[in-house]
This record gives structure tokens, sequence and C-alpha cells, in this order.
């Protein structure tokens, strides 16, 4: 059989040993030190924005601590994106609050402005406004931001942003995550660059980061021995993922430039093909850096389902992965409010991410233009 072509495999820049050596000759390998500073300067040059930021060992525990920053506590009710990963949603259980999912809208897959209105104003009616509100950019696609901070605004309730799948995305030609009170990020080794594993947090001023690194260092006080006022955490990213991260930083342009074109490939492979519908953004203001490629299949106009294409896929060693399961689905968040029609359910049951690597040869390219020839001409 044919080597496995990958969803999206790691992708390396050339001089991200270079750091790693750098750290190990100066000692440097504990979770502070020049890589982890460095790295940390070269995501605020990159966002172009007023922001400090906060490298820390996940996307995840960037989005817990954002949380806890934002006052959420136990019993709190917090509104996060129906149609997204897991770890959006997690770290609102972690803090013992209430999520309360919303729908997407069919644009971009993200929330939905209209649907986010109508569970805050029901929670508001209830006399329970909800202490946080997180949107999603999903595969990269930038969301509503306008639409959305005006009715966060409104209602005098913090945004944060999940960025993980869109570093690089822009909307309005602002870069995603830094619109919201938070942003967070995610160098996880399928994202569009890794540090392994990683992430991190986007402030939009000193003390919020300093408090951020302060928990995330297991919240020492200043005191000569090891003293505790606080709940800390072991959240920090290490000085050797950091060295990964800053040889990565120097090639994040041409992955996103080759992310694009993967989306581009697709669109060329579809374009003769009824019933497949390639996820593009729906107008100029939306530059994503297409993390995921991703399609939704109409099986009576296409002739096949989502089902019997990524099967198809798998027979040829071609990974591929349905769209993520909406939060409000998911057995451990059953029970939980939703609001909003059925779009995060329809894509779910009609969409498909495509082999997206920025690290795709051509042969492989050729290979999954073959196998989806194949698919439909049967």
């Amino acid at each position: 059989m044919s080597d496995k072509i990958w969803l999206s495999s790691p992708h390396m820049g050339g001089r991200e040993l270079q750091f790693i050596h750098e750290a190990f000759d100066a000692n440097w390998v504990a979770p502070l030190g020049p890589n982890v500073n460095g790295f940390e300067e070269d995501l605020e040059k990159f966002l172009n924005a007023d922001v400090k930021v906060a490298a820390l060992s996940a996307g995840t525990a960037a989005l817990h601590l954002a949380l806890i920053e934002c006052g959420v506590g136990h019993g709190d009710e917090v509104i996060c994106q129906t149609m997204t990963f897991s770890a959006s949603a997690n770290p609102i259980a972690y803090q013992g609050a209430i999520p309360v999912f919303v729908d997407s809208e069919e644009d971009t897959w993200n929330m939905c402005p209209k649907a986010l209105r109508e569970a805050i104003t029901d929670h508001v009616a209830k006399g329970r406004v909800p202490k946080a509100i997180i949107v999603v950019h999903l595969y990269g696609m930038p969301a509503k931001m306008d639409e959305i901070l005006a009715v966060a605004h409104e209602f005098d309730i913090p945004v944060i942003e999940d960025a993980a799948e869109a570093l690089g995305s822009t909307y309005k030609g602002k870069a995603c995550g830094t619109f919201g009170k938070f942003g967070v990020l995610s160098f996880n080794g399928n994202k569009i660059i890794t540090t392994s594993g990683g992430g991190a947090l986007v402030c939009h001023n000193k003390v919020d980061k300093d408090k951020a690194v302060f928990l995330s260092t297991q919240a020492r006080d200043d005191a000569p021995h090891y003293q505790h006022s606080h709940i800390g955490y072991n959240y920090r990213m290490s000085n050797i993922c950091a060295g990964i991260g800053r040889g990565q930083m120097e090639v994040l342009t041409q992955r996103v430039d080759a992310r694009r074109a993967m989306t581009a490939f697709y669109v060329d492979l579809f374009a003769n093909y009824p019933g497949v519908k390639v996820f593009v953004a729906p107008t100029s203001d939306f530059y994503s850096n297409h993390w995921l490629a991703a399609i939704t299949i109409e099986p009576d106009e296409a002739g096949i389902t989502r089902e019997d294409l990524r099967l198809a896929l798998l027979e040829l060693n071609i990974e591929s992965r349905p769209l993520w399961k909406p939060m409000h689905l998911q057995p451990v968040f059953e029970g939980t409010s939703y609001y909003g029609a059925k779009v995060a359910e329809e894509l779910f049951d009609k969409g498909l991410c495509l082999p997206s690597g920025s690290n795709l040869t051509d042969i492989e390219l050729e290979r999954i233009k073959l196998a989806i020839d194949q698919v439909f001409s049967k």
C-alpha cells in the first residue's frame, strides 16, 4: 500500500534545531528563557497589534486562563460556539461553569450573531447574564467579528477569541485573536505552525499578561520561600518548545500561502462535480489561512455521501475527517442549553476535511486527485 497521506502533518522550516541547540548550550531547558521571550515577541510582531503574548503549554491552557481572568467561576454561564473542537468548551467545565451553546451561520460556519443575541436576551430576561462569550475562527475562517462584538458590547460581556486554528487569518485586515478581550492560539502538531505542543494567550495589556504568567507558573507569591495565595497551574511553555516555535515563525507566511493553495487546488478539482461545495471566504473582508480545506456534499446532487468519500479515501490510505461534531450533541454536554437552528448539525452531516498539509508533494496531490475522480466516476 502507498504511504499514508495525512490530513495535516507537522512541517519543519529548517532553523528550529538551531534555536534548540542554543537552549541546550546555555542550559535553558526550563519553562523560561530567551526562546520563550523571543517567541512571544515574534508573535506580537506578527499579529501587528498593540498586544502582549504569553506562551503556554497548550491552547486549552490559554483558554482556561482567559476564563479565569474574565472572572468565570462555579455556576456562571459561558456562551460558546457549538461548532468547534471540545477544547473550546472543556475549560468552561474546569471552572465549574455552565456552557451555553450557539449555532453557526452558513457563510463562515462560525457563531451566528442572531443566535448569540437570542441566547443572551433569554438569559438576561431570566436574570442570568453570561460571564463570557467564546467565539471560534473555524478551520481558519474569521468569524463575523463586527456583528458579534456589537452584541457583546451591548450587553457588556467580554469576548474570548479561540483563534487556535486561525494564526495568519485576518478580518478586515486585522489579525484574528486580537479582537476580543483575550485571544487564544494553538501550536499543536497539526496546526499551521507547531511547537510540538503549545499555545499562547493574547492580551491587550501587560497587567493581563503578567497575571497569566503568574497563574501559569503555579501562582508563586513574591517571597523567599514557596508561598501561594492563589491556585496556580503548570501551564508555561518550555524554552525548548519555544525554540521550535521561533524557527516556525520564520516560515509562517509561506505556510499560510501553502494552505491557501491547497484550498485553491480543491476548488479547481471539484469545479465540475455537482453537489460539492468547497469552504471559501464569503467576501474579501475574510482572509482565511485555510488551516484545513473543507467541503460539503449534497448527496442528492453529488450521488455520494460524505461517508462514501471518506471511506473510499481511507481505503486508499488517504486521511480525511468529518467536520467537528457540534458540542451540544456531545454526550459529555448532554442537557446543556442550545440556541439557533440546525446549521451546525447539517454541516456535521455533510462536511468533510481533506488533506491540507503545507508539505504535500506533487505526487501526493496527484494521488488525491485520482482518488477523488475515481470515487465520483463510479
